[in-house]
Order: structure tokens, then sequence, then C-alpha cells
């Protein structure tokens, strides 16, 4: 019996501890939403990083005139009253919110901001080659590789399902992450994995 129980103990505590504590994950650049991650196969799932076009609420309490919804620009910025342009892109709904706390105690005491992501307008992935419907997706949600291709409609008669290859946007540069289609099915846990905005899913 006590051997059971420190079983279970064990099991509940990985389970706490999720796919994304590996020291293997990889921080996107800019989102995604609570964004995809990839971690080199595995799933893991990391807080959502606003961007450009994105529709934010911002609050401030007490403060009409603070308080409004904006877009983020293609310059990655917001405009507000008094505080002009302020830094958005890239940051966390919470790092946006403690930059912006940061910014009106120089015009108010101990301002209480709140931020949220009304319209989530960045996360666009592309899919090309042997599927039946490629183009450019917007995605509202979290998306995994395999979400992305039953979107596109599926394969073509001909296309290479294990040989397909996910281009992500690394500074100047494009990383090359394969993604074999049927190992994906039979383990998606370790093979699939989550995508960021900016990928190009190649089918050939």
């Amino acid at each position: 019996m006590k051997t059971r129980h420190l079983f279970w103990t064990a099991l509940v505590l990985l389970t706490a501890a999720g796919p994304g504590t590996t020291a293997a994950q990889t921080v996107p650049a800019p989102p995604g939403k609570t964004t995809p991650v990839e971690q080199d196969g595995a799933l893991g799932v990391e807080e959502y990083r606003i961007g450009p076009e994105d529709i934010l609420q911002i609050s401030v309490w007490k403060n009409d005139v603070m308080s409004r919804t904006v877009a983020v620009r293609p310059d990655g910025m917001v405009s507000l009253p008094l505080l002009n342009d302020v830094q958005a892109a890239g940051l966390t709904p919470a790092e946006l919110r403690s930059a912006l706390i940061k910014r009106l105690t120089e015009y108010m005491p101990d301002p209480d901001v709140s931020v949220i992501v009304q319209d989530v307008r960045f996360f666009k992935v592309s899919v090309i080659g042997e599927v039946a419907k490629p183009g450019r997706f917007e995605l509202k949600s979290r998306a995994t590789v395999l979400d992305l291709l039953a979107q596109a409609g599926g394969f073509k008669d001909f296309a290479s399902r294990a040989r397909i290859v996910v281009l992500r946007p690394e500074g100047k540069s494009m990383k090359r992450i394969p993604f074999n289609y049927n190992k994906a099915i039979s383990d998606g846990q370790t093979e699939n994995f989550y995508l960021r905005a900016g990928d190009i899913v190649v089918v050939p």
C-alpha cells in the first residue's frame, strides 16, 4: 500500500510539472497566444506575447481618458495619452501592464492598470505544397502542426508525409524543423508541436 501511495504521489508531481519545464524549451521572439512553443518535438505552452495588429484593451482605474482600446502598430508600438508611444509587441500582457504602471507613476500615485488582448491578429502561419488548401492562415488560438494540416484540408495523393519541414523565422535566417506526420499520429506527444507566428509548413 505504501509503494502504491509513493507511485501516485510521483505521478501527480510529474503531471504538475508539465511538458514545458524541460531545458530544451526555447522562448519565442514574438507571440504566440498562450503561445505555441517548440521544444525540439515536445508540446509546451508559453504565455502569449503581443504582436503587431493585435487589439488591446487598456484600462486605468478611475481614469477614462487613459482607458481605451488600441491597435498595435506595425512598428510594435501603441499610442496613449501622456505616454505617447509605448512598446507593446514582444511583451506579454503582464509585462506591458508593468511597463505602463512604471510610466504612469510619473503622473499619478499608485496607478491600477489592466491589459487585455481583445483580438489576436498577429498570429499568422502558412502551409504550402501537397495539401488540399495551401495558403496563409490567421489563427485565433494555439495550434499544432497537425491542427494546421487539418485546416489545410489534408494531403494530396503524392504528399511525402515523412518529409514535412517547418520553416521558422529566427532573426535574418530560417530554422528548419523536420516533422514526420506518420510518427506524429502514432506518438503525438513527442513528435507534434505548437506553431509560432510566421511559421511556414512545407509539405513536399
